[in-house]
């Protein structure tokens, strides 16, 4: 057999392997979000602006956490899941610099403390709204702090 033969034999493999990967995450991203509602959502492990660190992904709320999967990843589990009483809100601020460039277009960031070492989250406006309600909403009797 010729080996352009090969080659192209080779390539077609490949290419089959790249679209078949960017099917499953297509279905991935659509079972995540049948189960739950979902809104854009990135975390960041370091404090204060920074361009480095940032991982977009989606929030999906439960009765009792907010779950984050990455949106790069075939993992059916969340990456992160942050319980209500755990989660402890800071402070919200606009992005800095050139830190506005790793989020998405008119995100705000809120500096949080959690048990993951999580300490950023960006969410749109409206997202930040619909956090803030559902740490509010929580049964009584259950550790709530969610300050701004």
């Amino acid at each position: 057999m010729p080996l352009w033969l090969l080659l192209v034999d080779s390539l077609g493999l490949v290419v089959v392997g790249a679209v078949g990967l960017i099917g499953m995450l297509a279905v991935r991203r659509r079972v995540v979000a049948r189960r739950r509602r979902t809104f854009d959502l990135s975390v960041c492990r370091q404090a204060g602006p920074t361009t480095q660190g940032w991982v977009i992904g989606v929030g999906t709320y439960g009765p009792n956490s907010l779950d984050w999967y990455r949106t790069f990843s075939l993992a059916w589990w969340p990456r992160y899941r942050f319980f209500r009483g755990d989660l402890v809100v800071l402070e919200r601020r606009d992005p800095v610099g050139a830190e506005a460039f790793a989020l998405d277009d008119g995100d705000v960031i809120v500096n949080i403390e959690h048990l993951s070492g999580v300490r950023q989250l960006a969410m749109s406006p409206s997202a930040l709204t619909g956090l803030l309600a559902w740490l509010e909403s929580s049964p009584p009797g259950q550790r709530v702090n969610n300050v701004l």
